[in-house]
Order: structure tokens, then sequence, then C-alpha cells
């Protein structure tokens, strides 16, 4: 090849790539560019159609020490010291031992009092008072460091209790500590000349310093043997003195949630039956159930948040319960149907123990636990993502058959999804589980569309952005999970009931990401996932429209609108919320038709942060949270600004209503 024709074909060469530069600068500049869309929406009676009362909720379960150490607001970890299970010599762990060999020496023996709680601790004191071995500056024993750390605050109350045995007097100093016991924030000296039978002890300790990470210790300095068992620590203040701490507690009733499901998940389950959540071992008194180790999250439960305190937890939200109950399935075993019976009665017996009344045989136990009136129990699942197990159709049938013909009101839910086709067995409702990326999920907000419109609802009860999207909880997974909901608005013919999962994580135990609310011993805050459920919390029961997204070239936008009234200031309001699920900024013009609007009085509330993966933090916990302004002057077709990767509510104020003037950021704030 000769030079000039070699510089021809470089010129050639050059010019293709450059063109290529430019469509490709083009059609970036393309993605880039705002976008225009137009949202009608028909507020006519004819189309307007009411969403359930029930439509979204909370979902609990026993995962990432969400109860244990979480919202069960005990203490002590491992109370009964019977986390290793009934043998000796056994485990205490977390307890640990203050002193040393020369004078301490601890183990367990099967002495306890409790029938079903059999091990107790034994402290043999080898130091004493006086003599050729004296005990250490403030004496020997055990502490309990809690579930990383114990939160004791200044001016609070404390109470403790626990069961002690001896054959000579005992004189014994309980203390609460910093976590090396150097720093003392209360104590109290115990003293009994007769504990030789099992004693039960109340000390009320009342702090008089602060420490999120400290210990409970009890010490000695008198020598002898003393036994110890079911060691508990609550504070004083849980929310109506039901054992619930009240920040977490707090985040969940701002969410306004119609139902909780409970207590699982695959909690419910177990790997092995024998593991799995079986609702008479959680009732009564807290010293007598024997606890169970969760083995499909990998931690021991003492099972204080039990059936009795779940159907109690619903109560104080406000919220309908929803008893998820084992199907005499496991992940690694199941029951036969021929063998079913035994399991349909316990449950029977649950049921009765909710609803019975108090001279009842199980209405009598709830009862004597202090709820004389029944729990408001309409919903039963029979069983957790059992669908494809061989036994799981035969047994839930004898269930079915059981629960209907006792309670006929109760609505039951199969495991089975009824969605694309019809179940094979009667339910009330289906269950439908979605972990799954950001973008499947933002695609599956019309997963609902063509489901059947006859036969049995759905109840999304876990969905959630789960893997490479997540992180701890990225506003990429709050937006596709509230397209999600949205569609599920959309759907709400189909659809009675969705909640998020999971809904907390212990900072120090992630098992699962990611969740609602992480929390430590002292602090909590809520992911985007959290705080995007916030914007469906007026949901429930309102008004839903129909409305249209016209010239939506991306595809990255979804809306719905719904009208629905504010029992703050007593006013109607029309909600549009509408997510931007794409990198570029957009203005979507809003036309109404079928009502009017008062001019001012608006609102804009915006989810959004300058990175799509940002999470919050403890220390930036509203990062991304909601952003409340006022908007100016609003009519029936309008142009709203749509920021790139964003869900965005407005609230517009309908005519011939008393309008309450909003003016103060902090006004913003509380009223959303």
């Amino acid at each position: 090849m000769d030079m000039d024709s070699s510089r021809s074909l470089c010129c050639i060469l050059l010019l293709v790539l450059f063109g290529i530069s430019i469509q490709y600068q083009c059609f970036a500049s393309e993605i880039n560019a705002d976008q225009t869309a137009l949202l009608l929406v028909n507020a006519s009676e004819a189309s307007a159609r009411k969403m359930p009362d029930t439509l979204f909720g909370i979902f609990f379960e026993e995962i990432n020490h969400a109860g244990a150490g979480g919202l069960w607001a005990e203490f002590v970890c491992n109370r009964g010291f019977e986390s290793g299970g009934s043998f000796t010599p056994h485990r205490i762990e977390p307890w640990s031992i203050i002193g040393n060999n020369s004078s301490v020496i601890v183990s367990t023996d099967l002495s306890s009092c409790f029938d079903r709680n059999k091990v107790a601790l034994q402290v043999e004191v080898l130091c004493d008072n006086g003599g050729a071995n004296i005990c250490p500056d403030g004496g020997v024993g055990v502490y309990n460091p809690g579930f990383w750390g114990m939160n004791i605050e200044h001016g609070k109350s404390y109470k403790l209790v626990f069961y002690v045995r001896s054959d000579k007097p005992i004189n014994l100093l309980v203390a609460l500590t910093s976590s090396n016991g150097l720093n003392k924030l209360a104590t109290k000296t115990v003293v009994a000349d007769n504990v030789s039978n099992w004693t039960k002890v109340f000390v009320l300790l009342e702090a008089e310093g602060t420490d999120s990470n400290s210990r409970l210790e009890l010490r000695s300095t008198t020598k002898g043997v003393i036994w110890f068992d079911q060691v508990s620590l609550m504070p004083l203040d849980t929310y109506n003195g039901d054992g619930f701490r009240k920040d977490l507690f707090g985040m969940l009733k701002d969410l306004k949630p119609a139902f909780i499901r409970f207590p699982g998940g695959c909690f419910v389950e177990g790997e092995r039956l024998k593991n799995a959540f079986w609702w008479n071992e959680t009732i009564g008194p807290w010293e007598n159930r024997p606890g169970h180790f969760g083995d499909v999250w990998g931690y021991w439960t003492d099972d204080g948040l039990g059936h009795f305190e779940f159907l109690q937890l619903a109560e104080d939200l406000g919220a309908l319960p929803i008893w998820v109950f084992n199907s005499g399935i496991s992940h690694k075993e199941q029951v036969d149907t021929s063998d079913i019976l035994p399991f349909v009665q316990d449950i029977l017996h649950g049921l009765e123990f909710a609803r019975g009344a108090p001279n009842s045989r199980w209405g009598s136990v709830r009862a004597s636990m202090g709820h004389l009136e029944p729990f408001d129990l309409k919903y039963v699942a029979i069983g957790n993502e059992d669908c494809n197990y061989s036994k799981y159709r035969g047994n839930y049938l004898k269930f079915y058959s059981a629960i209907k013909e006792a309670y006929p009101d109760i609505k039951i839910i199969s495991n089975c999804d009824g969605s694309s086709k019809v179940l094979d067995h009667p339910a009330d409702l289906y269950d439908f589980h979605i972990y799954a990326t950001a973008s499947e999920i933002f695609s599956n907000a019309s997963r609902f569309d063509d489901a059947l419109r006859s036969g049995p609802k759905a109840f999304i009860s876990e969905y959630a952005v789960h893997g490479k999207d997540t992180g701890k909880g990225s506003l990429l997974a709050a937006l596709a999970e509230a397209a999600f909901l949205i569609g599920a608005e959309k759907n709400s013919d189909v659809i009675e009931m969705a909640s998020y999962a999971p809904l907390f994580v212990n900072d120090k135990d992630w098992r699962w990401t990611a969740d609602a609310i992480v929390f430590t011993s002292s602090q909590a805050y809520g992911t985007p996932s959290y705080w995007m459920q916030h914007f469906f919390k007026e949901s429930n029961g309102a008004t839903l429209l129909t409305s249209t997204l016209q010239a939506n070239p991306s595809n990255a936008l979804i809306a719905s609108a719904i009208t629905w009234r504010n029992e703050t200031d007593n006013n109607n309001y029309l909600r549009i919320k509408v997510v931007n699920f794409g990198s570029s900024r957009a203005t979507l013009n809003i036309s109404i038709s079928g009502l009017s609007l008062q001019s001012s009085g608006a609102t804009k509330t915006i989810l959004t942060s300058s990175n799509v993966m940002d999470e919050n933090s403890f220390t930036d916990r509203k990062k991304i949270s909601p952003v409340k302004t006022m908007l100016g002057e609003v009519s029936e077709n309008m142009d709203v600004t749509l920021l790139p990767y964003s869900f965005t509510s407005f609230d517009l104020l309908r005519k011939s209503i008393s309008i309450r003037t909003v003016t103060t950021a902090s006004d913003l704030e509380s009223s959303f």
C-alpha cells in the first residue's frame, strides 16, 4: 500500500470515528435531556374505586435480632441459661465470669424449679470477706452484656428480676456498669438469710449515669455456692408497659399499619420442626417458656416475645393481627397428612387463646395474662412458602376445614399463588412473595395487571429489592419498591394487603440486607425503604382515581392518584404520587377532570438524593427522607418537575373545604 492510500484510509477512519462520536453524543444528549409526559387524572365517581382498608401494613419476623434485643425490650441475653439446650456442662454465653479460678467457679446443672427450663447457673464463691483468700474489691460472680450492650440512661428506672437459691445467707451486689465494669451506673445490695428454696427477687435499679454499652453484674464477697436462674432486666418505660421498646415501636406506629403479620417467615417453619415457632410454648409466665433455637437464622430466642405479645403488639398499633402458623412442614421435614390432626387441634387451641371467652379453656389462659377481652384475630396464614411441598395441600385442607367450621369469619391465606391460575383448593387470600433486583421490582409494578379478577385476592406479604442494588438500604431500592406499591394501588381490586420485609435489623447482626429499620441498643434510623412507605400510609381505605400516563418515552415514570381525608386538618386532598426511575429530569403535565382544586394550600413531598445508591446511617439518619415544601399556585392543568431518581407526592387541596394554613418548616414536617 502506498503512502497516499494509507493517508486516505486514515482520513476515512477518522471521519467514521468522528461520526460515531457525534452519534453517541447526540444519543447521550437525548437520554439526559429533560423528558415531558402527560398524566390524565379522572376523578369522576364512575371511575373511582375505594381501596381496601387493609392494603398496607407491616410484617414482623424474628430475624436480625429484630425482637430479641430489639423491639422486645428485654436486656438480658440468654436469661435462663438455656441457649445451649438442656444438658450439662452447658455454655452460658454471653454471660461471663467476674474473677479468676482461685476466687470463683461457674458451672451449670439441672436444678431449676422450672420444669421446662431445667438449666440453672451455679456460682461457687471460693473467696471471702476475710481470712486467707479475700475476695477482690466488689466481689466475684458473673455479668451479662445483653445484646451488644445494654442502653442505660440517667434518671430512668430498670426492673431486675431473678431467682436465687443458696444453702447459706446471701449478700449480693447487683449493678449496672460500663462494659469494663469500672463505672457504676446503678447498684443495689440484696441480703437474705434464708433462700434454701428457690426465691424470686425484685430489684428496682435507678440509673445515675448513661452508657449505651452497659452490662448487668451479679457479685458476692461471701464464700459459698449460689444458684441463679431466669434473670430478667427491662426498662420501666416500655410502650404502655407492654414490653416494647418505645423508639422502635414509635417508628412502627408512624407507618399507620393496617395489619401486622407475625411471627414469620422462615422463623415459623424452622430448618427442623423441633425448632419451629410453636405458639403454646410461648405463652404464660415468661419464666416457664422454654425458648427455642431459631435454626433458620441461627440464634436462640427465649420467646419473651411470644404469641400473646404479638397479639398485644397488633392491638397497641391499632392493626389487625395476621397469624402465620406452621403447617406441619419445616425446610427439611414434612408431617404426613394422616398424622396432621394433632397439629390442627393445636391451632384451634391457639385461636381459642386469642378469641375465646375468658372462661373457656384457652381464653382463660389469656385472661390470666391480663387480657380479659378477646383479641381481634380475623386472618390466619397456613404455613409460609410451603406450596411446593408434597404434603402441603393435604395438610392445608385439614386446617382449612377445621378452622372454617369453628370460626367461619376467619379469612384463610394459602401459600399457593393464585394470580395466574385458579387455585385447586379453597382460600380467602393467597400469599405472594417477591425479592428481586431494583429493575425487576420496578417492572413488576404491572405484575397484577393481568391477574385473575375473580377468586381469592392477593396478600403480598413479603416484597423488597434484594441483592446487588440494596447495600444496607439504598435510594434505588426504595424507588423500585415505591413503583411496585403504586402498581399494588392500581390493582387493589385484586390485592388486599401488602407488607415490606424484613422490618428490623440490629446493626450488629445483619443476616439479611436490606431492611426497613436499623437499630443498636440506643439508636435507630429508617432506611429509604422505610421512608418510602410513609407515602402510602393514607392509602388504606382511600379512593383510587383513574390515572393514565401518556408520552412516557423512557417508561421510567409510574403514577397513581387517590383522594383522602386528612384527620389532622379535616381537609380533603387529591394525592398524586409519581416515581421517576430514570436518570433524567422530567416535566409532567397533570390534567385533572372531575373535581376542583384550591389554588393554594398544596404541598409537595420528595424522596431523593444526589446519588441513587446513597444510604442513611447513624451519622446521617435522614439523608434520604421525605422533604415537604409548599407548592405555588395550582390548577386542574399544571406542569410539575420531577427530579431524576425521585419519588414525589403532590397533595392538592380540594375546593369547598376549609383551609388550615401551613407556613413553617416544622408544621410541614409534622404534617407529614
